[in-house]
């Protein structure tokens, strides 16, 4: 995502790295480039306007001006000013006080609105929540099977009522079933349209007047630019929304959606929907999508994701077993199982700061590098496992064909493990986890970018 943004604005910076000074004329040139590559990222014109108006006011005070080293301070500027634009800080979900909290999801066919319900009903039942969703969908054609499907999956029940075409009558059996079911979540899956029209914003405000959800979320295909902002702005003059979703982020490599939805209709991006798979959504942070965009990656989530993939007990058994050298190639898959937890590879390497994302967009990383190296691990004894060193030319021909692959292949495993081996040891003299300070280390790390 904002891969071409991303490039233009890296272009935009070079013109000021190369100055020991600048001029208000050279401020004038550079936001000339960084409004032309926000344009083209789709952004909503109006807000490229105010957005090149502010950072041109800051870019050319004399703090600036006067600096020995002004390129830094541009950057600066304009991070800082997309986090403004974008909502300035995260704004979390609405939870009330009396359950259930009632969240109503809306918004135009095809956006992915019925999967993002489940998303989202995945995400707070890993919280501890009790989530139902309610398919209040009476048009699509299989809808409601969709949303059971995907309620199957993700191990949330759905209310239906066979035959009924009145999605009020739904919505408020539904919580009805909620109160007395002990849910103290109830999505509402609600119909859309290919087209914002009257018959539709009439049922969504029926639904709205009988049932007062908590939220009212729209849920935004990322990829249609800026038509997703225009029909952000409608549903939200006639619903008053409370937030957006923002979908399919992953596909849109100009990201002007995400720029300009929270500044046109003054209503926060909640969440953002980063893949296909039911577990990828996260929570919107304007300053960490800001540091994306500049190229700058995320750290926090970056931090986050490793946290939710990797325990503390599983860190101190790994420390115990490189320091008492029982470190096995059963371990060693677990870590890559570990990292393929936390998501694509491509999407990891765009979080690490100092990663130039536009020398890797054409760079192949083939992701099922992990699925072959299970494929060698799996077709060894367990005795070779424990013990590598076992592993003699013959057995390696007999776990590359069990395995499908080449003697090649299993020779650079072999190698890769004893490589990685002998540096985990040097880490492990004064303890491994005294030195990173381990969990603690990664909530210092946050801390210490929040006050940033």
């Amino acid at each position: 995502m904002f891969e071409n943004l991303q490039d233009r604005l890296s272009n935009a910076f070079k013109r000021f790295k190369s100055k020991g000074k600048i001029t208000e004329a050279d401020v004038k040139e550079g936001m000339r480039e960084i409004k032309l590559a926000l344009l083209e990222a789709d952004v909503s014109f109006k807000v490229v306007k105010e957005f090149i108006k502010i950072c041109s006011e800051r870019a050319v005070g004399s703090e600036v001006l006067e600096s020995l080293m002004p390129a830094q301070h541009i950057v600066k500027i304009v991070n800082e000013e997309l986090t403004n634009i974008m909502g300035k800080e995260n704004t979390k979900l609405t939870i009330s006080s009396r359950p259930p909290t009632i969240i109503m999801m809306c918004g135009l066919q095809g956006a992915g609105k019925t999967t993002h319900t489940g998303k989202l009903a995945l995400m707070y039942k890993k919280q501890g929540k009790r989530p139902l969703l309610a398919a209040c969908d009476v048009y699509r054609p299989a809808a409601i099977k969709q949303l059971q499907v995907i309620g199957e999956q993700v191990g949330v029940p759905v209310f239906t009522i066979e035959g009924c075409n009145d999605p009020v009558r739904i919505a408020k059996e539904a919580l009805e079933h909620a109160n007395k079911h002990g849910h103290d979540m109830l999505f509402l899956d609600t119909a859309g349209r290919l087209h914002i029209d009257e018959v539709l914003m009439e049922e969504l405000h029926e639904i709205k007047e009988a049932l007062e959800p908590t939220e009212i979320l729209f849920t935004v295909d990322a990829m249609t630019g800026q038509d997703a902002v225009n029909a952000a702005e409608s549903f939200n003059s006639k619903l008053d929304v409370t937030g957006v979703v923002l979908t399919k982020l992953d596909g849109d490599t100009r990201g002007g959606a995400a720029l300009s939805v929270r500044y046109v209709t003054g209503k926060p991006i909640k969440f953002v929907g980063t893949g296909e798979k039911l577990d990828q959504i996260e929570p919107f942070y304007p300053d960490r999508m800001a540091s994306r965009i500049l190229g700058m990656g995320d750290v926090l989530s970056l931090i986050e994701k490793a946290e939710q993939a990797y325990d503390e007990k599983q860190a101190a058994e790994l420390e115990r077993k490189f320091r008492e050298q029982n470190f096995t190639l059963e371990d060693y898959l677990e870590q890559f199982r570990q990292i393929r937890g936390m998501g694509s590879i491509e999407q990891l390497m765009g979080m690490i700061p100092g990663v130039n994302q536009s020398a890797l967009k054409d760079v192949k990383i083939d992701e099922r590098i992990i699925d072959r190296m299970e494929a060698i691990i799996l077709s060894m004894t367990p005795d070779e496992r424990n013990h590598p060193e076992l592993i003699n030319a013959s057995r390696k021909i007999r776990i590359a064909k069990g395995s499908g692959m080449r003697v090649e292949d299993v020779n650079k495993l072999l190698k890769q493990y004893d490589q990685t081996n002998k540096m985990m040891k040097q880490f492990t003299g004064g303890g491994l986890m005294k030195k990173l300070g381990g969990k603690s280390f990664s909530k210092k790390l946050a801390k210490k970018h929040k006050k940033k």
